[in-house]
C-alpha cells in the first residue's frame, strides 16, 4: 500500500506537501485510504462522499482521490499565504499613508511659515525703503550745509588772500575735467569740483606781512607761508563730512610733490592722495598763466610746455606722470576754462 501512495502521489504532480499530508498518507497502509480521509482529513476535504444506506460503496480510486487531496491542500496553503500577503501589504500601505499625511502636513506647515515668512520680508524691505529715503534726504541736507559751510570758508579765504574768485572757480573746472578724463565718475568728479576751492584755506591764518609781501620772501618768511597747508588741515579735521575730509586731503597734500621734494612732510608718489596729486597739476597750471607781482603772466602753449618739460623751476617729476599724460591730451580744456573765467590776474 506505501507503494501505492508514493506512485499516487507521483502520478498527482504534487511536489511540496505538508508535514501533516506527508505523516497522514504514511497511515493509510494499514486502514485503507478511504477510512482513513473519513476519520483524519477535515471537513470540506473528503475523497468521497458515504453512500447511502442499502447502497453499495463504490471501489475507491486512491491515486485520484490522493491527487485531488494533494490539490486541495496546496490551494488552502496558497490561500493562506495570499492572504498573509496581502494583510501585509494592507498594513504596509496603511504605514505609507500615515506618513504621507504627516509628509503633507508637514509640508503645509512650512509652506505656511514661508508665507510668513515672506510677508515679514515685505514688511522689512518697506520698512527699510522709508529709512533709506529718510536718511538720503538727511544725507541731502548735511551735503547742502557742508557745501554752504566750504563756500563761506572760500569766501572768507579771499578776504585775506588775493586769490580771486576767478582762480577757485577755475580750479574747481580744471580739476573736474582732469579727474573724468582719468576715469573718475560723474559723482567722484563732482566731489573735487566742490572740495578744490579748499586748497589755500589755511592762508587765512598767514600775516598779512607775509602773505601781501610784493617780492620774494626770505627763508623765514617761506617757513611761514608752508604753514597753511597744514593750518588748512587742522580747520577741516575731525568732521565726518566726507567732503570736508577730501578739502583736508587736498589743503595738506597739494603742495607735496611726486618725486619728494615738496612740502609740507616730503611726501612722494601715492603716499600723496590723489585729489590732492589732481589739484597740484591744475594749480601749477592756474598759477603759470597768472599774472602776479613778481611775474607775468604766462601763455597757454608756454605753460604746457613748462609743464611737461619743466623750466628749472617747476619739473615734470613733480607731478603724478600718469596724471600729467592725462593733462596733455586734455590741455586745450585748461585753456578754454582759463578763457571763461576771467579777472584782473588774468590780464596781460
Amino acid at each position: 500500500m506505501d507503494a501505492e501512495i508514493r506512485a499516487g502521489v507521483a502520478a498527482s504532480g504534487l511536489v511540496c506537501i505538508s508535514s501533516y499530508t506527508f505523516f497522514a498518507l504514511a497511515d493509510l497502509g494499514s486502514r485503507g485510504i478511504s477510512q482513513h480521509v473519513q476519520e483524519r482529513e477535515p471537513a470540506g476535504l473528503l475523497l468521497a462522499a458515504k453512500p447511502k444506506l442499502g447502497e453499495a460503496a463504490e471501489p475507491a480510486e486512491p491515486a485520484t482521490d490522493l491527487a485531488q487531496l494533494g490539490t486541495r491542500l496546496q490551494e488552502a496553503e496558497l490561500n493562506a499565504e495570499l492572504r498573509r500577503q496581502v494583510e501585509d501589504a494592507n498594513r504596509q500601505l496603511a504605514r505609507y499613508a500615515r506618513e504621507l499625511k504627516d509628509l503633507a502636513d508637514l509640508e503645509r506647515h512650512k509652506a505656511q511659515q514661508i508665507q510668513i515668512a515672506n510677508q515679514q520680508l515685505r514688511n522689512y524691505g518697506r520698512d527699510l525703503k522709508v529709512a533709506v529715503e529718510r536718511e538720503r534726504a538727511r544725507s541731502r541736507e548735511l551735503e547742502s550745509a557742508y557745501l554752504e559751510t566750504v563756500r563761506r570758508l572760500t569766501d572768507a579765504s579771499t578776504f585775506k588772500d588775493r586769490e580771486t574768485g576767478a582762480h577757485i572757480q577755475r580750479l574747481s573746472h580744471y580739476s573736474r575735467e582732469l579727474a573724468l578724463a582719468a576715469g573718475s565718475d560723474a559723482l567722484e568728479a563732482e566731489r573735487l569740483f566742490a572740495a578744490a576751492p579748499m586748497h589755500d584755506l589755511g592762508k587765512i591764518g598767514i600775516p598779512d606781512r607775509v602773505l601781501h609781501k610784493e617780492g620774494p620772501l626770505d627763508v623765514d618768511e617761506w617757513k611761514i607761508m608752508k604753514q597753511h597747508t597744514i593750518i588748512g588741515a587742522r580747520l577741516l579735521e575731525g568732521s565726518t563730512s566726507g567732503l570736508l575730509e577730501l578739502g583736508r586731503q587736498i589743503a595738506i597734500g597739494h603742495h607735496e610733490r611726486w618725486d619728494g621734494t615738496g612740502y609740507p612732510f616730503g611726501l612722494r608718489g601715492e603716499e600723496i592722495a590723489y585729489a590732492a596729486r589732481i589739484i597740484s597739476i591744475c594749480d601749477s597750471y592756474d598759477a603759470i598763466r597768472s599774472k602776479r607781482p613778481y611775474k607775468l603772466p604766462i601763455p597757454h602753449e608756454a605753460t604746457v610746455s613748462i609743464l611737461l618739460n619743466g623750466d628749472g623751476r617747476s619739473k615734470p617729476e613733480h607731478f603724478d606722470p600718469v596724471l600729467l599724460h592725462i593733462f596733455s591730451q586734455i590741455h586745450e580744456r585748461f585753456s578754454e576754462i582759463f578763457a571763461l573765467f576771467q579777472d584782473e590776474s588774468t590780464a596781460a
